[in-house]
Order: C-alpha cells, then sequence, then structure tokens
C-alpha cells in the first residue's frame, strides 16, 4: 500500500501499513519534559532523533492507522494512545494528515500523558477529526487499478477492462489513455484509445477506433471501460492505462497493467454430430411435428478443445413461428448453468418443478432436451446455445465464447384442430320395445390412446324441441368404463367400442320417451405431471333425429266420494274407475290418489300431495294424509281403485283426484310408462253433526249456572249465619 504522505507546511507523515513516523518537517520549537528547548529545523528531525529517520511508534489498537484498524474509519473524533521509545516529541502540527483514503481532519490535541511505559518511553494522547472527504478509493497517492491478469479470452468476442484511478488531485474528471505491449515487441507502446484526444490511436488501431469497434466508455470521472467489440489474435499482449497527471507534486501510481491472451475459438455447437468434411450441400434444420400431449425430445451436440480449463453451458431456447431469430425474441427453454445448475426460463418454471420438463447430459458432449406433454404454445423453432466460461485471477466467472445452433422447425398439432365426430346410421323411426343402435365414429389426426392421450365418448339426448345438448344417457371415460346417465339406471342400455374409433350405443326395447334428438360428445385428454389428465378438446356431432311410435294407449279416469256426504270421525270413501282403450297384451295399471289442501282459503296449485295409491305390481304404496289419520287403498276390480280415509278431522279438507298410469313391459323386461291420465277434482268436507254444534254452548251454561248458583247459595248461607249469632 502507498505510504501516507503530507504537505511541506510542518505536519507528520506516517505509515499505515506499520505506524512508524516516516519524517517530521517545520516542527514549531517546543520544551521536553525536562524543560530544554531546542530549534528544529524544516526538513529536519526534532531533539533526540538523532539519525533516527524512522521513528518507531507503539499504537494502540483504537488508533485508525494501527495494521489491525479496518481499512475505512468511521467518520468523527478519534482519541488513542501513542507511546514513542525516544524523549518526546511535543505538540505537532495542526495541518492535515492523509494515513488513508478518508482524509484525516485537523489535529487537536497532542497531549503528554502521565507515566509511560518505562525509562525512554514517552506516551501521548492525541486527539483528531476524522473527516469523511474521499480523494478518489486509493491512499493519499495517487493509485490506478487494472484487474488482475492474466485474462483469457477467445477471438471473434467482445472485452470490456475496467480502469480507476484514486488518490489524485485536481478536476473529478480524470483522463485516460490506454496502450498495448505486444509479445513479440515488449518495450513498444501501442496507442490504442484516448479520452483527451481523438488522434491519440496508432495506425493499427485506427481504422477499427473509427468504426468504434474500439472505444473508451466513461463510467465515471474516475473510471472508464476499454472496450474491443471483436478480437484478434494481434490484441493479445499486456494492456496499460495510463492517467496524466493532475496532482500538485509527483506521488503514487499512475498507470496500471494487466495481460491479456487472445484464445481460438475452438466452441462446437450442432444439432447432430458433424459429419465427414466435403462439399455437402447444407442441411436445413429438420421439421418436425408433434401431437399436443406428446413428448418432444431434442438433442445438441457441444463442445470445446480450449486448452484451459473452461466450463460449458448449455441453454435450450425457442423462437415463436414466422419471427427473427435475435437476443429479444429468444425465449430460454432450460438451460445447464456453467455450475451445472438446471434453471428453465419465466414461462416454463413451473413445468420445470412439475416434472414436465427434463435437461440431461448424455456423456461427455451430448445434450437432451424432453418437454413432456407438447402444448400449442410450445411450437416454434428451438436453438441450442452453449456459452464458455473461464474463471478470472479475481475470482469471478466470465463468458469467452458463444455459440448457437438450429435445432429443428417444431408444429404441434392441437386436439382441437383435429377432433372431429360424425354419427350415423341417420335419422331413425322404430316402435316401442324395438332395439335402438346409434354409431359414433371420433376421427382426425389424433395420437392413439395410451401414455400421452386419452378419450371419453358419450352420447346425450335432448327431448325434440328441447334447447341444449340434453342430458347424458351412457359415456365410456378415459379408462373404457362404461355408464349410465341419470334417469336410464335399470334399463338394458349398452355403450361399447367396436372398432379402433368407432363406439356403438344400443338400447334393448325404446321407450316412446327415448324420442329426441341424440349427439355424440367426444373429449380429448392429455396426460400432464404425475399421470393427471388434462381436459384438450372436446366435440359434438351434428343431431341424428330419432322417433319412436306412440303405444296408442289412451287412459280415462273418473273418481267421486262414496256417500257425498261425510262427517268429522266417520270414514270418507273415495272411489276411481278407469277405462283403457288400445294398447299391447299384458298392459298393467297404476294408480295413485293425490290430494290439494287449501291455504287462507284457496287451493294451493301445483302442490298434490300423494295419498296412497297402488302400483303396476299391484303393491299399495302410502303417501302422508293431511290429517294424519290412518289410509288404506284397495283394488276392488281390474280398473277400479278404492282410498279411504279412517276417522276424518278438519285437516283432511280438500280437492282430490285419481292419477292412472299404463305401463307395457318390453322384451328386455324393463318397463315404460305408456300412457296416464287424471280424474276431475272430488271435493272431501268433514261436517260436523248437530250435536256437537250444542255440546259447547250447552257445556258453557253449565259452567255459568253452576258459578251463579254456587254465588247465591254462599251470599244466603252467611247472612244467615250472622242472624242466628245476634240471637
Amino acid at each position: 500500500m502507498p505510504q501516507a504522505g503530507v504537505d511541506r507546511g510542518g505536519c507528520l507523515q506516517l505509515s499505515p501499513a506499520s505506524g512508524k513516523v516516516l519524517k517530521a518537517h517545520g516542527l514549531k520549537p517546543e520544551h521536553n519534559a525536562a524543560g530544554d528547548s531546542a530549534g528544529w529545523v524544516g526538513g529536519g528531525v526534532g531533539p533526540g532523533l538523532g539519525a533516527h529517520r524512522s521513528l518507531p511508534l507503539l499504537t494502540a489498537p483504537s488508533c485508525p492507522w494501527n495494521p489491525g484498524s479496518p481499512l475505512s474509519p468511521r467518520a468523527g473524533v478519534w482519541k488513542c494512545l501513542v507511546t514513542q521509545k525516544q524523549m518526546p516529541l511535543g505538540p505537532l502540527c495542526n495541518h492535515k494528515l492523509d494515513p488513508h483514503p478518508l482524509r484525516l481532519g485537523l489535529l487537536e490535541e497532542w497531549i503528554l500523558s502521565e507515566g509511560g511505559e518505562g525509562r525512554g518511553h514517552s506516551q501521548y494522547q492525541i486527539t483528531f477529526r476524522w473527516e469523511a472527504r474521499r480523494y478518489g478509493v486509493g491512499c493519499c497517492a495517487r493509485e490506478v487499478l487494472v484487474p488482475e491478469g492474466p485474462l483469457y479470452r477467445v477471438a471473434g468476442t467482445a472485452i470490456s477492462i475496467p480502469c480507476n484511478v484514486s488518490g489524485y488531485d485536481g478536476p473529478a474528471q480524470q483522463d485516460f489513455e490506454w496502450f498495448l505491449y505486444r509479445p513479440e515487441a515488449p518495450e513498444a507502446a501501442l496507442g490504442i484509445v484516448s479520452t483527451r484526444d481523438a488522434g491519440f490511436s496508432y495506425a493499427v488501431f485506427g481504422p477499427r477506433v473509427a468504426a468504434g469497434e474500439v472505444h473508451v466508455q466513461r463510467l465515471q470521472g474516475d473510471a472508464v471501460l476499454l472496450k474491443i467489440a471483436r478480437l484478434q489474435a494481434q490484441d493479445a499482449g499486456i494492456y496499460e492505462c495510463y492517467t496524466p497527471s493532475t496532482d500538485a507534486r509527483y506521488l503514487g501510481s499512475y498507470s496500471g497493467k494487466v495481460e491479456l491472451r487472445v484464445l481460438p475459438d475452438l466452441l462446437q455447437v450442432s444439432a447432430t454430430p458433424p459429419g465427414p468434411r466435403g462439399r455437402q450441400a447444407p442441411v436445413s434444420p429438420p421439421r418436425l411435428t408433434v401431437h399436443e400431449g406428446q413428448e418432444l425430445a431434442l438433442g445438441c451436440l457441444a463442445r470445446t478443445s480450449t486448452q484451459k480449463h473452461t466450463h460449458l453451458a448449455v441453454s435450450f431456447g425457442r423462437v415463436v413461428p414466422e419471427v427473427p431469430v435475435g437476443r429479444a425474441t429468444l425465449q430460454e427453454v432450460v438451460g445447464l448453468r456453467p455450475d451445472l445448475a438446471v434453471e428453465a426460463g419465466a414461462p416454463y418454471a413451473e413445468r420445470l418443478a412439475a416434472g414436465e420438463l427434463r435437461l440431461g447430459k448424455e456423456g461427455t458432449e451430448r445434450y437432451r432436451m424432453v418437454v413432456g406433454g407438447a402444448q400449442a404454445e410450445d411450437a416454434g423453432t428451438y436453438h441450442c446455445t452453449a456459452t464458455e466460461w473461464i474463471q478470472d485471477p479475481d475470482g469471478s466467472w466470465a463468458q469467452i465464447a458463444e455459440k448457437r445452433a438450429v435445432l429443428a422447425h417444431v408444429d404441434v398439432q392441437t386436439l382441437s384442430s383435429q377432433l372431429a365426430v360424425t354419427v350415423g346410421p341417420g335419422e331413425r323411426r322404430i316402435g316401442p320395445g324395438e332395439p335402438l343402435e346409434l354409431l359414433c365414429n371420433v376421427s382426425g389426426a389424433l395420437p392413439p390412446p395410451g401414455q400421452h392421450a386419452a378419450y371419453s365418448v358419450g352420447w346425450e339426448m335432448a327431448p325434440a324441441g328441447a334447447p341444449g345438448p340434453g342430458r347424458l344417457v351412457a359415456q365410456l371415460d378415459t379408462e373404457g368404463v362404461g355408464s349410465l346417465g341419470p334417469g336410464y339406471e335399470g334399463r338394458h342400455i349398452a355403450m361399447e367400442k367396436v372398432a379402433s374409433r368407432t363406439y356403438r350405443l344400443r338400447l334393448e326395447a325404446a321407450r316412446p320417451g327415448d324420442a329426441g334428438t341424440y349427439r355424440c360428445l367426444a373429449k380429448a385428454y392429455v396426460r400432464g405431471s404425475g399421470a393427471r389428465l388434462r381436459e384438450a378438446a372436446s366435440a359434438r356431432s351434428r343431431p341424428l333425429p330419432v322417433h319412436v311410435r306412440e303405444e296408442g294407449v289412451v287412459l280415462e279416469a273418473v273418481a267421486w266420494l262414496a256417500g257425498g256426504t261425510v262427517y268429522r270421525g266417520e270414514t270418507a270413501s273415495l272411489l276411481c274407475n278407469i277405462s283403457v282403450r288400445g294398447g299391447p297384451p299384458g298392459l298393467r295399471l297404476a294408480a295413485s290418489w293425490w290430494v290439494e289442501r287449501p291455504e287462507e282459503g284457496e287451493l294451493s296449485s301445483g302442490h298434490a300431495q300423494l295419498v296412497g295409491g297402488v302400483g303396476k305390481d299391484g303393491v299399495a304404496e302410502l303417501g302422508v294424509r293431511p290429517g294424519g289419520g290412518p289410509v288404506s287403498v284397495e283394488l276392488l276390480g281390474p280398473r277400479s281403485h278404492r282410498l279411504r280415509l279412517h276417522s276424518l278431522e278438519p285437516e283432511d279438507e280438500g280437492v282430490y283426484h285419481c292419477a292412472p298410469s299404463a305401463w307395457v313391459q318390453h322384451a328386455d323386461y324393463s318397463w315404460y310408462q305408456a300412457g296416464s291420465a287424471r280424474s276431475g277434482p272430488v271435493t272431501v268436507y268433514p261436517y260436523t253433526h248437530a250435536l256437537d254444534t250444542l255440546f259447547v254452548p250447552l257445556l258453557v251454561g253449565a259452567g255459568v249456572a253452576l258459578v251463579i248458583g254456587a254465588t247465591i247459595l254462599g251470599t244466603i248461607t252467611c247472612c244467615f249465619m250472622k242472624r242466628l249469632r245476634k240471637r
């Protein structure tokens, strides 16, 4: 480290490394500890120093220039003890000392302390102010800093060499001049470029400087960069950064040197191993087509023959279709860093973490990228970029070479653009009980179901004129397992795959309710991480009309209240007679009884409540009676039903009706409703008996008479007893 310097006006020069007094200039006459006085001559030394030009000081640990102290003391007031092995110097100068890059301020006190450390030793307490005023980054003397060498770079690449100056006097903006000493002429300095002289460059650098290939970039007033855009082999040598002096006196270093060695470019990158050399037409990058959800794998060969120890970093990137290649347009997919860490570009980070994106090294030179579950946004032109890195003497890593090769143009066929569904055999007209078969064909350039893709196929039915796709009839899921939709459970319906992409829906016995519009729905899935399925596309077929002839069953129902009038506590009997016209043999009838109760004097339309009934198999079904009493339903004849409400209550009041239905059984033993009807309303009103209407008044009258009689009798008895006592 440069030594601390002081002005000639009379002050102390210290060495920050050793803590020694180097010189004492122009000190005032002072008395020593014994009371003697002596005159000190400027440029000489004080009394008692004799020939000791370097006076050892034993500094306390808190002194800023102590060897163990920090390089950058805090600003503020400092106090420390200094022990001198000779006679005391007395008060010294009150000029400024510079033992540090931060200027030392005015010396405030220099006091002889009581009780030295021993014979011939004196101890001083120094108080001074440390000011945070910088003179650059260096010490009190000018210092020029350049990187530690040698630096290794590759021909054809760019380099930036920093240079900064510190510890200078004069203006804040310093000038810089760069020179090159080539190995073949180590004593000849070739001027490269200067910040103050446009014509500074020698002839060998003039054209390159004029073209901007070589120039100086100023970072701040005392720091610059020498930038060479494309290194050449003859650029090797020792580079010197020189700073013309602006100091009042010449002190310190005014230039710094660093060696640069230029290596040949031996980095190679290709999509495939290079073939034998010869006159061959250049091979254009291949064009790959992958289906959505399939795996995309690309390989890259990267190697170098550089003799120095270097590291390779390999990165796979993508450029979207129809966009020119450039640093701004090349989007990194995944890369292997110089420290062997694998990192992905921002859009691919989640896929790398999920295991859908992988990068591996096969052997010593081959790298392989695998993108699992290709997506539409993965289309584009893929590149492999290899960079070569070397560690500079200061421990930092510098990129010295970069090569890029086109791997392939990749097209991703999305499932949504390929999936198509057709149905057959066309419009169907069938009778009830006949089988219904519909075929669905899934077409398009689709990957086969398996590791990367899966499909599900189902049929939907909507009644004629109903909006929307309708309800699910049956489907086959991605595992080939069939299931029936709501309302179709218990029916003989089959959904099966009859060819590689053909599916058949079969209803063993169609019903009139099966008439409507049928559509086939196909869904395509791709497998993500952990075999998780993601729906990628869906398609519906055109509507396929299906007509099922009606059975021609006509039902009529007549209901009435037996007896016409019913009273509370009695049993109400409601009768229902059913008439049937048409229908196949084996037709069965069912009948149910419903009630609509009055709410606030009006019937609640649309809220009929099941009271009871008899099913098509003759089994009674009981609902909820409004009054909560017992209910019985009976089949009096093949087409005659009766409902009885026992112990009628006022809550049983309402409008009752009978609802018969006709059922037909098909060859598959399934039943369907072929017709229904509804009888007219039957009003049930529980009347009250005449005796019941007089019971309450009679009971009230008897109670009132009893109270009045008791009151009169009590009054008479009381008066009679009083009269007896008077006698």
